[in-house]
């Protein structure tokens, strides 16, 4: 009779424990790829949920479409870049960035040896492939561009698809906007000797922040912070064990079924997760002055048409010590 009776209680308190998780859903600008391990491994690691999170996640294809699903109620939290974030507002939205995922810009674009490309102004009158139009690729790119005086119609910008750099292996673009991951993924894949223009030589913002409406944000401040509690102790474990992510990988992302290929991207990505500030303050902390600097650079070259305060966008508040 007590086992029977410690049984239902274990099993009460279980349900109940279910049933007080809350809810949090990312929109993710990619679909579930390796270099996101650490949030694919909850069903394994349950980081989320030791914080009474329910954790889902929308995919998407790029940065602005992180926003979009959020801003359309299909998720709560968006995993976007600060190009897509700094369109976003200047286009009237009220966001804030609680958390600085990857503190290292690692966007480039990437040109095989003897196609001409050596600097952004190579780009002139070339095929260049993007990730997607709503993506982070693109916006770097349309950076580049402008630095060097040239505009999006001084180019041909073709959609080539997450991490596919066949088109531009077989020649069908000149060149191909990436991040570093696309690129390893390319080397493996035959891509050949290159020339690499990284962004971050020219502006190293951030590759990804996660962002909420100010309204989320007002409205579920605990449940904000215990969210990226989860995902900070989700992002030292990838740190700490690339190899344990590396194999939880090969079944948890559409991608991942090489390990070793897997433990490559992972360490890229490990490498992004950190910073000066971030080894200072603890993972997850912004340096607000490069991310006003990227915010005016966009202002000056036209591709926002109104300046930004990023020290109104950007809260701390919420950030685990």
């Amino acid at each position: 009779m007590m086992l029977r009776t410690l049984a239902a209680l274990v099993l009460s308190v279980s349900q109940v424990s279910a049933q007080d998780l809350d809810k949090v859903t990312i929109a993710g600008w990619s679909k579930p790829i390796s270099e996101i391990t650490n949030i694919l491994a909850e069903p394994d690691k349950g980081f989320f949920k030791a914080h009474g999170i329910e954790l889902g996640y929308v995919p998407g294809t790029g940065g602005g479409s992180a926003i979009t699903n959020m801003l359309s109620g299909a998720a709560d939290v968006a995993f976007t870049d600060p190009a897509s974030l700094y369109q976003a507002l200047d286009q009237g939205a009220d966001l804030v960035a609680i958390y600085n995922i990857y503190p290292q810009n690692v966007f480039n674009v990437v040109a095989p040896v003897g196609r001409g490309i050596e600097t952004a102004a190579d780009l002139k009158g070339k095929t260049i492939g993007v990730y997607s139009l709503n993506s982070g690729t693109r916006q770097n790119l349309l950076f580049l561009l402008h630095q060097v005086g040239l505009t999006e119609q001084d180019v041909t910008i073709q959609v080539t698809g997450l991490l596919n750099f066949g088109p531009v292996i077989q020649g069908q673009v000149d060149a191909t906007a990436a991040t570093d991951t696309g690129l390893y993924i390319g080397r493996l894949n035959g891509l050949g000797e290159v020339n690499v223009i990284n962004v971050a030589d020219s502006l190293n913002v951030p590759t990804d922040v996660f962002v909420v409406t100010r309204a989320y944000y007002e409205a579920n401040k605990p449940i904000l912070r215990r969210f990226l509690q989860a995902y900070r102790d989700s992002a030292q474990w990838m740190i700490d064990n690339p190899q344990e992510a590396a194999q939880i990988a090969v079944t948890r992302s559409i991608n991942g079924r090489d390990e070793a290929v897997n433990l490559g991207i992972i360490d890229l990505r490990n490498l992004s997760a950190q910073s000066e500030t971030t080894r200072a303050k603890g993972l997850g902390h912004f340096d607000v002055d490069v991310l006003q600097e990227g915010a005016d650079a966009f202002l000056a070259q036209g591709l926002i048409s109104s300046a930004l305060d990023m020290r109104r966008v950007i809260v701390t508040d919420l950030i685990p010590e």
